[in-house]
């Protein structure tokens, strides 16, 4: 059974911000997947260092509007888009004017980390989902690139379960050993919370989380992982492990397409063959 539409939320896709292993990947990976048939979706942050007119990005107002509320603080969705011609690929931003626009990215000039990094991460995640509701877009399978995308599949597997278009979504998240240094703040698992969440769906985190602590949270709600890195912490991998989640080892750094679709196949696969299980 092949999954034939893939949402793609990423951190860092190249040329928007400078390379690295995951920009790279965020760029190279959805056009490959296109270019084997597959209808995909694109979105990353908006980061304060992309550039607006060189790289030709505009609002969407349809898509723009919303309010978030993150902390008792009510915080305007503004959805931007820009399309990089040679891969006839669209490329979804998430902005706002607190979190994103007057920001660098995870750190300042000076390399220090925004003490509001978990604000950005929960305001990112939730403004993806809400974007893909509007959109009327139903992707098989959702495929996070990094921290910034870690609430993703818990979002996916709580509060969004019912939701038309992430009802029959399966989760794979990529393990890379990009990370954060400082605890995020400790009333990060109670800002988490939204809609029918208990807290009792994070009672296995310890507090305050660290960067481990939020690739696990990544990790137990995921229905399939990628070792994108060869350097992955070796406690997460044998945290899926010992939760029995299937994951594909690193594929290096050229031809891993053919190899991530086989896998998203894979999971998309096994679960519609559990949940036809659960009918009989």
């Amino acid at each position: 059974m092949k999954a034939k539409k893939v949402l793609f939320i990423t951190q860092e896709i190249t040329p928007y911000v400078p390379e690295s292993p995951m920009s790279v990947i965020g760029r190279r990976l959805p056009q490959a997947v296109q270019e084997k048939g597959r209808e995909i979706r694109t979105f990353t942050p908006k980061w304060g260092i992309i550039n607006e007119r060189r790289n030709q990005l505009h609002e969407v107002i349809r898509l723009s509007g919303m309010n978030m509320i993150i902390d008792d603080t009510d915080h305007p969705l503004i959805i931007k888009v820009a399309s990089i011609q040679s891969a006839r690929m669209q490329v979804y931003f998430i902005d706002n004017d607190d979190y994103f626009h007057p920001r660098l990215m995870a750190t300042d000039e000076n390399g220090v980390e925004y003490e509001d990094n978990d604000e950005r991460a929960i305001f990112y995640a939730r403004g993806v989902l809400e974007t893909v509701k509007k959109l009327r877009w139903c992707p098989d399978v959702i495929h996070c690139h990094g921290w910034m995308s870690a609430l993703i599949p818990i979002y996916i597997k709580t509060a969004y379960r019912d939701e038309p278009s992430f009802r029959d979504s399966r989760v794979v998240y990529s393990m890379y050993e990009d990370g954060f240094q400082s605890n995020l703040k400790e009333n990060f698992t109670q800002q988490l919370l939204i809609k029918d969440m208990t807290a009792d769906q994070l009672k296995d985190i310890q507090t305050p989380v660290n960067a481990t602590e939020l690739n696990k949270l990544a990790i137990m709600f995921s229905d399939g992982l990628i070792q994108n890195s060869p350097g992955v912490h070796p406690e997460l991998l044998e945290y899926a492990q010992e939760l029995g989640i299937p994951t594909l080892d690193y594929q290096g750094e050229e031809n891993y397409a053919e190899s991530f679709c086989n896998f998203y196949d894979q999971v998309w696969s096994a679960g519609k063959e559990e949940e036809e299980e659960e009918e009989d």
